[in-house]
């Protein structure tokens, strides 16, 4: 199955976050798609990156990640998504979960001793999940209601309640419309 890499696929605001978001409906055993499961769409992640990710101005062009790194590639997706969402569901960092954070991105920047052009997406990633960590706004993290993908609220005053308002926004707006003219409410 092919998929096409959008705008809404980058709503994360980071370019480790777009990474871990690529699992969709994570989950939901029954229905749960992971998009890097095909080496062809991994490979056009990289290009739709350079092109739409919150974080581009920052690595310029994007390399495909190389076949042999694919599950290093999908251990840091792994690690991102664990660490980060624990972050926003609890407020707090579980050391485990960050050692295996940094575990999955040292083993990636171990890889690339010498600075490749252009860089290869899961340098990239593992830099971005870097600046992530550091963070000085820990609480500009946010989980999808909708959809459940991590991202970043850039909104000035933290009101931001999903990952794209355009579609998950608009999905949940219109569920509470039908639910209040179903049971006969104000519209």
């Amino acid at each position: 199955m092919t998929f096409s890499w959008t705008h809404h696929r980058f709503t994360g605001g980071s370019l480790a976050l777009d990474v871990a978001n690529s699992v969709i409906l994570r989950f939901d055993d029954e229905r749960r798609t992971d998009r890097f499961a095909i080496a062809a769409q991994r490979n056009a992640f990289a290009g739709a990156a350079a092109t739409l990710s919150a974080e581009r101005d920052n690595f310029g062009e994007l390399a495909p990640v190389a076949s042999e790194m694919a599950s290093l590639f999908i251990a840091l997706r792994e690690a991102i998504d664990a660490f980060f969402r624990h972050r926003v569901r609890t407020g707090k960092d579980d050391s485990g979960m960050l050692a295996t954070l940094l575990e999955a991105i040292a083993a990636t920047l171990r890889r690339y001793p010498d600075e490749p052009s252009p860089c290869p997406v899961d340098l990239a990633t593992a830099r971005s999940a870097l600046k992530l960590i550091s963070q000085p706004e820990p609480d500009r993290l946010k989980i999808c209601p909708n959809c459940e993908w991590l991202f970043v609220d850039r909104s000035k005053n933290r009101s931001r309640n999903w990952c794209d308002m355009t579609v998950c926004g608009n999905r949940a707006k219109a569920r509470l419309h039908y639910r209040k003219k179903r049971k006969g409410g104000p519209q």
